[in-house]
């Protein structure tokens, strides 16, 4: 039986004008049930629902406490974007923005502050270098898996307990059923919009632009989901 709806909008659970990142109920069930089992090395990483808004891990392991994190954005409401999405055909949008808000459109990292420090969700989404694209965290978690620095390494190194659990790059690759946004070989970071470095914006500068990066974020979404779907039926 498919536990997983891969059509499911975690805004329609999500209390109006709130975060679906802390208050969808079915999105919070969909993390406990995809993001509980064995890491690489074997050992069971279980998550309960005891602490409200976030998903716990407590064992031998360790204790994690985890929310979870958008990976499709529009930018329909970053300012300096609007003269671009105003070019966009009706309904464009809405059914761009609509894919982001299923299940293969989110991720899980560690919650908790550091030495009062940003968390990794807060990092990714305020640096300028990053603007909230997960293509580029995840061009930064490779770097750290190799010691290889980026505007995250920092951020990273202090949540150095959580990245260990995956062994390396493959292993969360893998885990968090990303493939679709690596190439083969695991070594190279299949980009939204063109990278040559972090100097470089993050940003579309115009409407041609816009439409590859949305064509490649639809693109892999889409596939996540349908690896989403396959694994949930086997779980």
């Amino acid at each position: 039986m498919n536990k997983i709806d891969i059509t499911f909008n975690v805004f329609s659970d999500t209390p109006k004008g709130k975060d679906p990142d802390s208050h969808s109920p079915t999105l919070r069930k969909y993390h406990q049930i995809l993001w509980s089992k064995p890491l690489p090395d074997g050992r069971m990483f279980e998550l309960d629902l005891d602490t409200p808004k976030l998903l716990h891990h407590k064992s031998d392991i360790g204790e994690f406490f985890l929310s979870s994190d958008a990976i499709g954005h529009t930018y329909k409401n970053v300012k300096k974007m609007s003269h671009i999405l105003d070019q966009l055909q009706p309904g464009e949008l809405d059914s761009f923005f609509h894919l982001c808000t299923t299940i293969g459109g989110f991720i899980i990292f560690p919650s908790k502050q550091i030495n009062r420090k940003m968390t990794i969700n807060g990092s990714r989404g305020v640096h300028h270098r990053i603007q909230d694209r997960f293509d580029l965290t995840l061009e930064c978690i490779r770097r750290y898996y190799f010691q290889e620095t980026s505007p995250l390494f920092e951020t990273f190194k202090r949540y150095s307990s959580f990245f260990s659990l995956f062994k390396d790059f493959k292993g969360y690759v893998d885990y968090f059923l990303l493939q679709d946004l690596v190439k083969p070989n695991y070594t190279e970071i299949k980009f939204w919009h063109p990278f040559e470095s972090f100097d470089n914006s993050p940003l579309p500068n115009d409407i041609d632009e816009y439409y590859l990066f949305k064509d490649k974020v639809v693109k892999f979404i889409t596939s996540r989901n349908e690896r989403i779907k396959r694994f949930s039926m086997n779980i």
